[in-house]
């Protein structure tokens, strides 16, 4: 014996740390009289976790080798994301609206907490990331530390076991018996008529079935490990694509995350709903509970494609690819990419118009229009009269301090703080002015800020989809099933038979459903004349 290798008197050279030889079965530790069972969970094979344990390495293959770590690293993947369904993902989150500003305003502390521990964007954030790629080399790992001595030791079993591993399985007996039956050959007949393989050597036999089923759980991780890769190569560029894309009708806006520049343009958005009072459509719409419910909705879009690099500051030239009318799971496709119609909203404002008008006499000013995407800082009217945009909130409310804020970039509710400048105010009066409300912050005005017209339009809610690794996730959960099936529904069986002069030995294992094997051995021996094994884990 060294320190690296054990060699049994079988002739079998054994790697360190084998408590069963590979070949002829005989125990390598303990004494050889003993009456326990062996263990043959990895068939007493040496593994790299419990052999080595001094380097670096030894250490880091340890950790990642255990069960027990696995669970962990499962735990804390459920844990978190639990923790992420709290509050909305950012991609939930109404558009345009500032993460870090949104869940501190929404939420709170608690809120703000979130964004800063990357909740808010959890599959993408670095540490969940990190969580996933330690579970994947947790399964590499603890499936290598298991699967190579386990397919070593079954790779190598001999038909000639030794007699203390044979007496040391759960069922063994021993059967007494006259002249020459019964005979090895009658035993190996009944052993393939139950669809066993059986190698016989030197009055010994060796029935084997259903091995394949012992890979199942490693087929399972190799299926698990596939699917990992697949949800990790969702976050390399190029790869996968989920982009969120409100477009205005009449408006032509960049496609964002294709590799190429490609731009789509709105030429309208059509809306369709059922008729209310069509008796078909009667008591579906009112048990919805909504007054109208969409029959179709689409947005009838032009795809473009970028010519040549733009100039910074110009427009791109664009090349025109295809219409399509994008409808719900009609997608327009080009390349790898599919953009789906999911949302929309009607008659969103864009602009309001107003007008500078004397409180007393009612004489206007001059008019402005007021861009509520990109409003301007200041609006220059006739004869020396101007309007500063103090502030502007997009999606007005008052805060837990009485002051004015916004919820979001979109044009909700539109709220400004004007300074009027005219020749006789030539500082200003400030005006707070939003929808049906025109107050004076700082005492009473002479002039006043009129609203006059408001323009809207339809926004199509679109999402751009590219996913290259789904054919990857789709083979990894194929596998993992396989895995299941093949671990599930199947367990390896072996028998082994020896005649020693007037006596038969019998002795045999199964991984799983001992009670299945019970069954069958009961079968095998009473067409052979053999006496039933007793089962030796129920003696005392």
């Amino acid at each position: 014996m060294s320190n690296k290798t054990i060699t049994c008197e079988c002739g079998h050279v054994n790697p360190y740390g084998t408590e069963i030889c590979e070949a002829c079965g005989k125990p390598l530790q303990g004494d050889l009289e003993s009456k326990k069972l062996l263990n043959m969970r990895y068939e007493g094979s040496a593994r790299r976790s419990q052999t080595y344990k001094t380097t670096i390495i030894d250490k880091v293959w340890n950790f990642f080798s255990s069960v027990k770590v696995g669970i962990w690293i499962i735990v804390l993947l459920l844990v978190s994301s639990a923790i992420g369904t709290i509050f909305p993902q950012e991609m939930y989150i109404p558009p345009l609206s500032d993460p870090s500003e949104y869940y501190r305003e929404q939420y709170g502390i608690p809120g703000q907490l979130y964004y800063d521990l990357g909740f808010h964007n959890l599959y993408g954030s670095w540490w969940y990331m990190l969580l996933i790629a330690a579970l994947g080399l947790s399964l590499i790992v603890a499936s290598l530390d298991r699967f190579v001595p386990l397919y070593r030791s079954l790779k190598k079993q001999r038909t000639i076991r030794h007699e203390s591993f044979m007496k040391r399985q759960k069922y063994f007996g021993i059967t007494k018996v006259e002249g020459e039956k019964p005979t090895l050959s009658k035993l190996k007949e009944v052993l393939q008529k139950k669809n066993y393989n059986v190698r016989e050597e030197d009055g010994h036999l060796f029935a084997e079935k259903n091995r394949f089923s012992r890979w199942g759980p490693y087929v399972n991780h190799i299926g698990l490990i596939l699917f990992l890769i697949g949800g990790m190569l969702r976050f390399f560029p190029g790869m996968y694509v989920d982009e969120v894309l409100w477009i205005k009708e009449g408006e032509t806006k960049k496609i964002e995350g294709t590799e190429e520049a490609y731009y789509l343009k709105s030429d309208g958005f059509i809306l369709e709903t059922y008729d209310n009072n069509d008796a078909k459509f009667k008591d579906a719409i009112e048990q919805s509970g909504q007054e109208v419910v969409a029959k179709n909705y689409q947005t009838d879009a032009v795809l473009y494609k970028q010519v040549g690099d733009r100039i910074a500051g110009t427009d791109p030239e664009l090349e025109k690819v295809k219409d399509h009318p994008i409808q719900v799971n009609k997608p327009l496709k080009f390349e790898d990419y599919a953009i789906y119609q999911v949302d929309y909203k009607l008659n969103e404002l864009q602009s309001m118009t107003f007008t500078l008008d004397n409180k007393e006499s009612g004489e206007s000013f001059g008019e402005l229009t007021v861009d509520l995407y990109n409003p301007k800082d200041e609006y220059k009217l006739d004869e020396g009269y101007r309007i500063e945009v103090m502030d502007y909130f997009p999606d007005f409310e008052f805060n837990g301090k009485g002051e004015p804020t916004t919820k979001s970039k979109v044009p909700n509710n539109p709220a400004f703080i004007f300074r009027m400048i005219s020749p006789d105010h030539p500082d200003g009066e400030v005006a707070f002015v939003a929808i049906r409300q025109n107050l004076e912050p700082l005492g009473e005005n002479e002039y006043k800020m009129s609203f006059q017209n408001v323009d809207t339009k339809n926004v199509s809610g679109l999402v751009v989809r590219k996913d290259n690794t789904l054919w990857i996730l789709g083979i990894g959960g194929a596998i993992f099933m396989i895995g299941v099936i093949q671990g599930m529904y199947w367990n390896h069986r072996r028998i082994w038979i020896r005649r020693k002069e007037d006596e038969v030995w019998l002795a045999s294992h199964t991984n799983k459903n001992w009670y299945g094997l019970k069954r069958e051995l009961e079968t095998i021996t009473e067409q052979s004349d053999i006496e039933m094994p007793e089962d030796q884990s129920e003696q005392k």
